[in-house]
């Protein structure tokens, strides 16, 4: 049975935006986060992040510590009792330093290869899945998977609705404060239900897509 899924965005949108989390202790959860997540674990939504991080190919930071703040997230989450159910990240950049990530590739944000690789790992229902993020590139992304997009405030998204936005072709279906209110948003609307997923239930986690 195929289940709609919340496609979230990580810096800014889960957790604070500090530019580059080039190290583990400036990765800090915001609020409300973990009470959104869980929200939408027990409404049945596939719950799954999609996250640039070039910093990882610009030389910024190893590809090992993106491993260590998703684990660590995954800590924070698991106990406030919610769960994901992939992490999926880019670790390239075009022009980046680091040769064996410095590429032109089909997962970086707005491509839609972070989705479709969650398509071939999830049985997802595409006309009731959405993207949440603050960035307006998250609202392309929406729109190019053909899903609906929702900006959250947090982050870059406050200055990207009233500076970018008026110019920008790609529009969000929904504009939420942040990840909770837009979880909030989701499950007052008339969506299929699910079982939930039990305080403990292990979420398999997908740590890196890499294309050739």
């Amino acid at each position: 049975m195929k289940k709609p899924a919340v496609f979230m965005d990580r810096d800014g949108t889960i957790n604070e935006q500090m530019g580059y989390i080039n190290h583990i202790t400036r990765f800090i959860l915001l609020p409300g986060s973990a009470e959104a997540i869980r929200l939408l674990n027990s409404h049945g939504f596939l719950t799954i992040v999609v996250s640039n991080q070039s910093g990882v190919a610009r030389g910024y930071f190893p590809i090992d510590l993106v491993h260590e703040v998703h684990r660590r997230l995954q800590q924070f989450l698991q106990q406030e009792g919610a769960v994901l159910d992939a992490i999926l990240f880019c670790p390239h950049y075009p022009n980046g330093k680091v040769p064996e990530y410095s590429k032109t590739c089909a997962c970086r944000k707005p491509r839609t290869g972070m989705i479709e690789e969650a398509c071939r790992q999830f049985s997802i229902d595409m006309a009731n899945s959405f993207v949440v993020g603050d960035r307006c590139t998250d609202m392309e992304l929406a729109a190019r998977a053909g899903l609906k997009g929702i900006l959250v405030r947090t982050g870059y998204g406050l200055g990207d609705l009233e500076y970018v936005m008026p110019n920008f072709p790609y529009r969000p279906f929904h504009v939420a404060d942040d990840l909770l209110d837009a979880a909030q948003w989701l499950v007052r609307r008339d969506r299929p239900g699910g079982p939930g997923r039990k305080k403990n239930h292990p979420a398999p986690v997908i740590r890196s897509l890499l294309f050739p």
